[in-house]
């Protein structure tokens, strides 16, 4: 087919809103266990690191599965991998549902381990993230794609704050069981409407229409694509993993982003068992205190980006989360004041510090954005899963202090992002918006 006889559909305005939304109502997952921790340690008597485990459980698929699915997306295009994911997450909530509807509240110790793989299934919306990331970053141009990333994931990122903030009141008042009946039907219903209007880049489209790839590539670029994915699902991963500057970033979205993951789902935890609140207002606080908070700011951190460039803004965002650290540590589990302005300075760093880091990511490798995309969100996001079960162990051997002794791993995780960041900076750190030469 000529490029001449296709019309191609869509904006990127509507590649990034519905990208914007396939996210957000994937990555709700974040906080799928999180509001019923406590509820699920008492009736299946967990361990600390069970426990840890299973608010992690989620953040295990929606990490790995970022890679290849990201990856996909320079062969495809965003539409197909990112409608996958989300189908494979509404089976997951299906079997909860499903589950919590016949036995709960008489749920026996065997059940966590079919708990704990449901959890897995509903995480395959988490790793929708690079995908959008990669699906939005082919709509927008390079001057652009700081603020537009910043907005995808900005407003996708609310979804955990706010299901962390609504899901224990709609425990209170109809139940865990039709709470989570109703987190099913949401997300079918999302994914029902991302499969029926989202669309792919320009490239992709012409490619599916049966235009060849010089044509494709030419028309694409006329209408202002500019990112083209250079070769194969495998190709765009080893493209990408040749870049040291990929691994880099990698490391620094294991922090922020990982470290996000981690704690959207622990903080609920460390309120309601370090100062003994209940689980409504521990929700609040996780909500408005960190996750909306990251989510929010993280726009400001691609904006910032922009204008003076991902590595300075990742060395202050990095320092805040350090900071953030000391405080929670600080506090303890006796002065709240000092853990909460810990907690709002650990959102505030991180949120600034995702924006950034995929401001990064197709300055460093134009030609596979979507595979570098898929290591660095895939990866990166592993320490969601990584770091709740070391935080479990420090709760085992000191008690309820463990709560606030454990942040001693950002601390460490903190001062290793401040340092690749010097070093990107001082390499990278003048070439603002002009893509690295291979």
């Amino acid at each position: 087919m000529n490029s001449d006889q296709f019309q191609v559909k869509g904006s990127p305005t509507v590649g990034l809103v519905m990208a914007t939304f396939g996210f957000f109502i994937g990555f709700a997952a974040v906080s799928l266990y999180g509001p019923v921790a406590k509820n699920l340690k008492e009736i299946l008597g967990l361990s600390g690191f069970l426990l840890g485990l299973l608010v992690a459980a989620p953040n295990l698929t929606g990490s790995l599965l970022r890679i290849p699915f990201a990856a996909w997306v320079d062969k495809v295009g965003g539409k197909i991998p990112l409608a996958t994911l989300l189908i494979l997450s509404v089976i997951g909530m299906a079997g909860l549902s499903t589950l919590l509807y016949l036995y709960y509240p008489n749920l026996e110790p065997w059940m966590y381990w079919l708990i704990l793989f449901f959890g897995f299934l509903s995480g395959c919306g988490i790793a929708t993230f690079s995908v959008g990331i990669a699906q939005t970053a082919y709509w927008f141009p390079e001057s652009k794609q700081g603020f537009a990333l910043g907005v995808y994931a900005g407003v996708g990122n609310l979804a955990p704050g706010i299901f962390g903030l609504l899901l224990p009141f709609a425990l209170k008042e109809i139940g865990l069981t039709m709470s989570y009946i109703l987190w099913f039907g949401f997300l079918l219903v999302g994914t029902v409407i991302y499969i029926l209007f989202a669309k792919d880049a320009p490239y992709f489209q012409l490619i599916k229409a049966g235009v060849p790839r010089e044509e494709a590539i030419k028309k694409a670029k006329e209408l202002g694509q500019e990112l083209i994915p250079t070769g194969s699902l495998i190709d765009s991963l080893k493209n990408s993993a040749r870049h040291i500057e990929t691994w880099a970033l990698v490391a620094l979205y294991f922090t922020s982003f990982g470290g996000f993951l981690a704690l959207t789902g622990w903080f609920i935890v460390f309120w309601v068992e370090s100062y003994d609140m209940e689980v409504r207002h521990a929700g609040l606080l996780m909500a408005f205190g960190f996750s909306l908070l990251a989510s929010v700011i993280r726009i400001f951190g691609g904006w910032a980006s922009d204008k003076i460039g991902g590595e300075l803004v990742s060395i202050i965002a990095f320092t805040t989360i350090l900071v953030g650290a000391v405080v929670v540590i600080i506090g303890g589990n006796t002065n709240f004041t000092v853990s909460l302005i810990g907690e709002i300075l650990m959102g505030a760093g991180m949120g600034v510090a995702n924006g950034a880091v995929f401001k990064l990511v197709p300055k460093y490798v134009p030609h596979a954005t979507g595979g570098a995309a898929g290591w660095v969100g895939g990866l990166g996001a592993f320490g969601g899963f990584v770091v709740p079960p070391i935080l479990g162990i420090f709760v085992q051997n000191y008690g309820v202090i463990g709560y606030s002794k454990g942040f001693i791993v950002y601390v460490i995780l903190a001062v290793s992002a401040i340092i690749i960041s010097a070093l990107l900076w001082k390499a990278y750190g003048r070439e603002i918006n002009k893509p690295i030469e291979e």
